[in-house]
């Protein structure tokens, strides 16, 4: 016993412990135990882990399948997955932006049903240009988003309140307010739904015919690699991104240093409710077409495991949307394939979620056992 305890240890050392790279090897462990947890859970089931994971990458478009369906191939697959990835690299970067100035943003939700309808509202009704009615689209899911980060920046940084608590606050009125006008001027009668939005102002091209294939095409996934990357660069190149990772660190010590500690608030929620706003037209008028009333998007809570799982970076977010997503879109082939419940196939994407979120528990823990060996 004495044996597995010191080998378990040894792992948790190597897996999370202090030294080079130790964020990325964290992640790393976290889905290496949430693989092994899966597999576990589907051997319980008496299915094959290995086979399981493999239907998941072919769900996806990873891998190629047996067989598909008339114009449908691997690449099609793949492209339906980038168009899911799309609104989750915009909550995730969200997150992340907000996490580095030390602010825990989850009104991402809550903002992505306001930008979705005010977008949906003003343009998705209309018969404006589709080029127009696209940019508009992006321009006021970007300016809905900023307004409600800049009032939870403002109210934390005027009468210091607790962000979480506004932004609790905030996601019930915004569901509540939203529904309200859906049920009363925008209803669809069959789907109970918000009316559907034209094409015109759609941020996903369905059926679009490429050569012999019809693929579904998101047409703001290179603006959410523009976002990584300049999420990026503001951090790593820039005074505002300096400033706004040293009130993240310590607000006290960026006050005395000369940091406008409330400006870097206000700013940095001014960009993460951007990115939340594009969360919410990528999602609510590109991956959908309506807006289910008194419902808040579980992906927006979703981005704060995924967030903490890409160690709170642009680039790593992005891999761990990836990453989450290849689960989400391939569990459902899995599910099919292995005659296997989407509620347990589900649960594995879950359970990559919940190690995500307790990484630093990992880490922690890997410190306490380094230093009880350097004691002994």
């Amino acid at each position: 016993m004495l044996k597995r305890t010191s080998l378990l240890k040894r792992l948790f050392i190597l897996g999370c412990g202090k030294g080079r790279h130790q964020l990325l090897r964290t992640s790393l462990f976290c889905i290496f135990l949430s693989l092994l947890a899966g597999a576990i859970l589907l051997l319980l089931l008496g299915k094959n882990p290995l086979e399981a994971y493999t239907s998941i990458l072919q769900g996806a478009g990873i891998l190629p399948k047996s067989r598909y369906a008339g114009r449908k191939s691997q690449l099609t697959d793949f492209m339906s997955l980038l168009n899911y990835t799309t609104p989750m690299v915009f909550a995730a970067l969200s997150v992340a932006v907000a996490l580095k100035c030390g602010i825990f943003n989850i009104c991402v939700s809550g903002i992505m049903v306001f930008s979705g309808f005010m977008a949906t509202v003003l343009v998705g009704y209309s018969n404006l240009d589709p080029f127009l009615a696209k940019i508009l689209v992006v321009l006021i899911g970007a300016l809905s988003g900023a307004l409600i980060g800049i009032l939870i920046g403002y109210l934390k940084h005027r009468f210091n309140m607790n962000e979480v608590v506004v932004a609790i606050m905030l996601n019930y009125i915004i569901s509540y307010v939203v529904s309200f006008f859906i049920q009363t001027r925008f209803i669809d009668p069959i789907t109970r739904q918000s009316v559907a939005v034209g094409q015109n102002a759609r941020l996903t091209l369905f059926d679009h015919p490429v050569g012999n294939l019809k693929m579904e095409i998101a047409l703001v996934f290179p603006l959410a690699l523009l976002a990584v990357f300049a999420i990026k660069f503001m951090l790593d190149r820039t005074r505002f991104g300096f400033e706004l990772k040293a009130v993240g660190s310590n607000s006290k010590a960026s006050k005395y240093a000369g940091i406008h500690v409330g400006k870097a608030v206000v700013f940095t929620m001014l960009i993460s409710g951007s990115l939340a706003g594009l969360a919410g037209v990528s999602y609510y008028l590109g991956s959908n077409a309506s807006i289910q009333p008194r419902v808040l998007p579980s992906l927006g809570f979703d981005a704060i495991a995924v967030a903490l799982l890409g160690n709170t970076t642009p680039i790593g977010s992005f891999f761990a949307s990836l990453l989450v997503m290849v689960f989400d879109c391939g569990t459902t082939y899995m599910s099919s394939r292995m005659q296997v419940l989407r509620e347990i196939a589900a649960l594995i994407t879950s359970i990559l979620l919940l190690f995500s979120a307790i990484g630093i528990f990992f880490r922690n823990l890997a410190d306490r056992f380094e230093q009880e060996a350097e004691e002994v």
